[in-house]
């Protein structure tokens, strides 16, 4: 187990479990990323969710069969939530996975578009995140047919958190660790000013067998 610090280290990482409390809609319009957009009406669900499954078995399909024959399309997810953002500390929002080009929008803001479908991604939202109400809608376009050797389905397919960290930590997958024997390579690339580093070893009872402070 390795594990990085930055000292002093006044706050630490937390995350929320970000999946239940969505609304969905199979459907498309720009308005649906205003935060002030009426989504009562829309569908309630918890993630992960896909909404292909949900849909008709159809050889001619655009998915084509080995797509999985279903039905693709664009649709959009709302989550309205609460925050009280704290000094020193950034929030993210963490998606493991969304199918596919998604677009991520909070309290209006487009954070970023993700043109794939199998890969994590994060959102710093610290920015844009009001004391109060605010608003995610996240858009998700897989209506390019076919696009895939086997069924990949559609939506927040896996599960989102909202996390909050240090003023100073470790980026997002910014953490790279490689061995060779008995020697082992690390490397960290951290967001904001650390006032020092360090890497730390520890077994599975958490027992530090190697420290070193980064250079």
């Amino acid at each position: 187990m390795l594990l990085f610090s930055c000292i002093p280290q006044k706050n630490v990482r937390s995350a929320v479990d970000f999946n239940f409390g969505w609304r969905f809609a199979l459907s498309d319009n720009p308005q649906y990323s205003d935060p002030d957009f009426d989504d009562t009406p829309w569908r309630e669900l918890h993630l992960p969710h896909d909404w292909s499954i949900e849909g008709s078995f159809d050889r001619n399909n655009p998915s084509t069969p080995s797509g999985g024959a279903l039905p693709g399309g664009i649709g959009w997810y709302r989550k309205t939530f609460d925050a009280a953002p704290r000094h020193g500390t950034r929030v993210c929002l963490e998606f493991d996975g969304v199918f596919m080009n998604s677009s991520v929008y909070v309290n209006g803001s487009l954070l970023g578009t993700r043109p794939y479908g199998y890969s994590s991604f994060c959102y710093d939202i610290t920015d844009v995140l009001r004391d109060g109400r605010n608003v995610v809608a996240v858009r998700c376009d897989n209506s390019e047919q076919p696009n895939s050797r086997w069924y990949a389905g559609c939506g927040i397919y896996r599960d989102v958190r909202l996390v909050t960290v240090p003023e100073v930590h470790v980026r997002y997958n910014g953490m790279y660790v490689t061995t060779e024997g008995s020697e082992v390579t690390a490397r960290a690339e951290v967001c904001g000013e650390a006032e020092s580093l360090e890497f730390v070893v520890a077994d599975a009872r958490g027992r530090t067998v190697a420290s070193k402070a980064a250079e």
